[in-house]
């Protein structure tokens, strides 16, 4: 799997009791791959920027209950529910735009595994957040839900797999 070295569950040093470590991930470049793959989703539930934006403990309060949800529902350990979720969340192909001679075309790329792992971060928090906002179901609920849907890759209920397949689709048509 190439995402491997981009999920930090396994090591010592990311195996934290709770996602809020304080670290200063942002020093050099790449050292976000180091940080806890729960405190990055906790990171990005918090980065809103609206109401909830700043507001660390309500985050991690909100994934936890998500954990316990998605143990409830699927039985399975919900790490690793969250690592097959991004496994699956992220575009594995993008298009960018190449310019030359003032005429500027889109031409399909790889994407590389940081960039995949952060885009399904990405994409499942702002699936959840608005399938939260004005709904009955509380910001929980719809972030298990969308972690259990992308997880088995379902593009009907998960925000993270339509955006995943719609963004792909579009670089198939620029090869």
């Amino acid at each position: 799997m190439s995402l491997a070295a981009y999920l930090q569950v396994q090591t010592v040093k990311q195996q934290v009791y709770f996602p809020y470590t304080a670290g200063r991930y942002q020093q050099r470049r790449f050292k976000k791959a180091q940080c806890p793959i729960v405190e990055r989703l906790v990171t990005s539930i918090m980065c809103s920027g609206g109401r909830n934006n700043g507001k660390k403990q309500m985050a991690v309060k909100i994934v936890k209950q998500t954990m316990e949800i998605i143990h409830l529902l699927t039985g399975h350990n919900p790490i690793q529910v969250l690592v097959n979720a991004l496994n699956n969340g992220g575009a594995r192909e993008d298009s960018t735009r190449i310019g030359s001679g003032g005429v500027v075309r889109r031409q399909a790329v790889d994407v590389s595994p940081l960039r995949r792992v952060n885009q399904a971060i990405y994409l499942i928090a702002k699936g959840s957040r608005d399938n939260a906002f004005r709904s009955m179901k509380s910001i929980s609920e719809c972030l298990a839900d969308e972690i259990i849907a992308c997880s088995k890759n379902l593009a009907t209920n998960s925000y993270a797999a339509r955006k995943k397949d719609e963004i792909e689709r579009v670089a198939k048509g620029n090869r």
